[in-house]
């Protein structure tokens, strides 16, 4: 085993920690550690990140539903659009991308290089998010009420931007629950985990018609990211989860920031 792989793994484990510590946004790295540690084809990893992502926040949104945060009614009105958006770009969308993009000025654009620059933009959006501290929305309402238009916009949005990078889109869910849905932050949070939990599963359904998955290295990578997930919350009761997100934040910002940089110059 050399060094990446080890690296890999370890990344694993960190990628569950920060899950646990935070509530998110370590799903975000996934990509990053199976392509550049792992070796892992982006496409391929975008949809092995939907099933880790996918089993991650499961766990979490378990945990929520036992402590009655999740607002079932919310989760549904919103997983809808998105799942529907994220099944269609995995099955049809991603599949239909052509290997060769174009050429400009004897640079060729691939697929892979549009999936990683793609990616490391909503990585860029994603730290901001982090950094800026979208807990600070708030919202004045006696109950919860629904833009359906607006959430049917954003469901297929997140859906389509879920389904191309893998990532859980939890920055731009939990703003949508909390200004579309008039649902307060402690419970947008919970119940964002549920919504991004069902549509990164039905997600990888699109993936499992089209690719040939490594079940074995799937799932030995999952337990790792879940083992650090129970570490992450435990040490929770120790670190201030807050505190560490936006530092989290700046680290996503450089990460995002080195992906473009590699993806250019290699």
């Amino acid at each position: 085993m050399d060094l990446n792989t080890i690296l890999g793994y370890i990344g694993a484990l960190v990628i569950g920690v920060v899950l646990g510590l935070i509530g998110g946004g370590g799903s975000i790295l996934t990509v990053p550690v199976l392509v550049y540690l792992l070796s892992v084809n982006p496409v391929t990893a975008t949809a092995y990140s939907l099933f880790i992502v996918g089993l991650s926040t499961l766990i979490g949104a378990v945990q929520n539903i036992k402590k009655g945060l999740v607002d079932f009614k919310t989760a549904f009105v919103f997983a809808t659009p998105a799942l529907i958006a994220v099944y269609t770009t995995r099955k049809y969308i991603v599949p239909a991308i052509p290997e060769h993009i174009a050429t400009i000025a004897n640079f060729t654009i691939t697929k892979s290089f549009a999936i990683m620059i793609f990616f490391a933009i909503i990585m860029l959006l994603a730290s901001i998010s982090m950094i800026r501290n979208n807990n600070k929305i708030s919202v004045e309402a006696t109950k919860v009420t629904y833009n359906y238009p607006l959430i049917i916009a954003e469901g297929i949005i997140v859906g389509v931007l879920t389904g191309i990078v893998g990532a859980g889109g939890g920055f731009l869910i939990i703003p949508a629950l909390v200004l579309l849905a008039k649902l307060p932050m402690k419970k947008a949070v919970a119940t964002s985990l549920l919504i991004i939990a069902i549509k990164s599963l039905i997600g990888f359904i699109g993936d499992i018609q089209n690719l040939d998955i490594d079940w074995l290295f799937l799932l030995g990578f999952t337990a790792i990211s879940v083992v650090g997930i129970f570490i992450g919350t435990y040490l929770s009761n120790f670190i201030d989860g807050k505190k560490l997100k936006k530092g989290f934040g700046w680290f996503v910002l450089i990460m995002g920031c080195y992906i473009i940089y590699k993806e250019l110059t290699q």
